[in-house]
This record gives structure tokens, sequence and C-alpha cells, in this order.
């Protein structure tokens, strides 16, 4: 089996579109699922359903691929599993290398899907000397002191940064300057790369963010606008002050404690 670092991924010279590379998990994750149920074909309706998009694009994704299906007998499911997961990089091994073996470090460490997926953890790395040695998923952390050599000895493809967000820049300064050109970042921060250097950024903080900006809404929907609620009604409007004639502000009708209210008051 090839490894990752003699070759890169043709999907930037067939020009697939970087919207579709990023559906071609959710395909595969579905097809993935069908092959072990030993399902031989699926309909483009089916598929797109199992992996949460309309069927237009899907047959549009497709074609980027050359597949086409047949008519009234759909997609061959194992040649899409081949076709997706090669175009994906995944008929190879990926070795991958984890900075920062904390909670998530570890967590993502003993991530059994991984190995499944064609990406090998060929190392784990720590700052903290405390850890040098100890065995983590089966591996013994190194300390990051020898990361350039570690990632030439291993050949390592894809650096993964799980340190605390102060540490992050540096770590990923360090995996470019090593070769290291595809980054998987956990860190609560924005990574400064180089042009050819491919970042990607999993933040749960802020999913958990979005998803408490949905619940508000929703339980603001349910319990309805103020004026709605148990028959409450909005209070009348308050009439403006007005200051005596001639004195400063009564041009305009509207003083503040300061003076002259603006129009519309500055953010």
């Amino acid at each position: 089996m090839a490894t990752g670092r003699t070759h890169r991924p043709a999907t930037r010279s067939r020009g697939i579109p970087e919207a579709t590379v990023a559906r071609l998990p959710l395909y595969l994750r579905a097809l993935t699922a069908l092959s072990e149920r030993s399902v031989p074909t699926v309909s483009s309706e089916e598929l797109a359903t199992a992996a949460g998009v309309n069927s237009a694009k899907l047959r549009k994704d497709f074609s980027y691929l050359g597949s086409y299906g047949t008519r009234g007998v759909g997609y061959d499911v194992e040649y899409l599993v081949y076709q997706i997961s090669r175009e994906l990089g995944l008929t190879q091994d990926w070795p991958v290398v984890i900075v920062g073996i904390g909670n998530l470090g570890a967590a993502l460490a003993n991530y059994g899907g991984f190995a499944s997926r064609g990406f090998r953890v060929a190392a784990l790395i720590d700052a903290d000397p405390a850890m040098a040695g100890k065995p983590v998923a089966g591996i013994p952390v190194q300390h990051t002191d020898e990361l350039e050599k570690i990632i030439t000895d291993n050949g390592v493809s894809i650096g993964v940064i799980a340190t605390p967000a102060g540490a992050a820049q540096q770590v990923c300064d360090r995996l470019v300057a090593a070769g290291i050109t595809s980054i998987l970042n956990f860190a609560p921060t924005v990574l400064s790369v180089p042009d050819g250097v491919d970042v990607r950024k999993v933040d749960l903080s802020i999913e958990l963010q979005i998803l408490a900006f949905h619940e508000q809404r929703k339980a603001g929907e349910e319990v309805g606008a103020p004026e709605e609620v148990a028959g409450a009604v909005p209070p009348p409007p308050v009439a403006p002050h007005r200051a005596p004639s001639g004195a400063p502000g009564a041009d305009s009708g509207r003083q503040g404690p300061d003076g002259d209210v603006p129009a519309v008051m500055p953010a």
C-alpha cells in the first residue's frame, strides 16, 4: 500500500468543487452502511436521502467522478465505495500525528474510526515531560522536542492539533516547517499558514453555540411575542420631553442629561 507522503489527491487537478469534496464522505458513509447490509445497487433518491442531500445535487456530484449510474437500476454500491475511496485518497496509508494528548487528544487517539478509513495514528506528542513514555491507545507518548524527527521517521502526512489555544500556532509552525501540508485543528483559535497548507478546523464550542442559538429561537417561537403572552398590553408611548421656550435644546425637542440627544444614538 502506498503511503500518503508519496501521493497527492487528484481532486484539484480534476476540477472537483470543494463543496462536492465536502459531501463525498457523506456519500461514502451511507454507501458503506449499504455495503455492510449486502445491498448491491441503490437509486440516487435513496442514497441522497441516506446522505442528507437532494438527488439532483448527488447526481451532479457523481458526474464529476464519471459515475452516472444505470437507468432503472441505479448505482453499483461496491463500485461507488471504491470510486469515492480512491478519489478521497483512502485506498492508501495516511500516517497521522496527534499533538496535545490531554482529554481530547487521548480521545482522538482511541477513536477506532481512523484506522478503518486509512488514517494510521503513527505518533502521539505532548509537551508535558510527565507524559513521555506513557501509553495511550497502545502508543507511547513522545515529547514535543522530538516532533520534527518523529514526522520524518514516520513519514507523517497529516498533523492533528489538540493543544490549548496558546500553543497551537507554534505547533502549527513546527508542523509546517517539518513538511506537513494538511492540518486538522481542534484548538479554539485561528491558525495562520502559508499558501499550499490546508487547515480544517473543528471547534465543538462553536457548534454548541450555534445549537444554543437555534434552541433559543425555537423557545421564543413557542412562547410568542411579549404582547401575545397572557393578553399583555404594550405600554403607551411616552411623550418626548420638551425644553422650556428659549432654553438650550428647545428647538430639538429632546434633551438628555448631557445636552441634546442625537437623532440616532451611536452604537
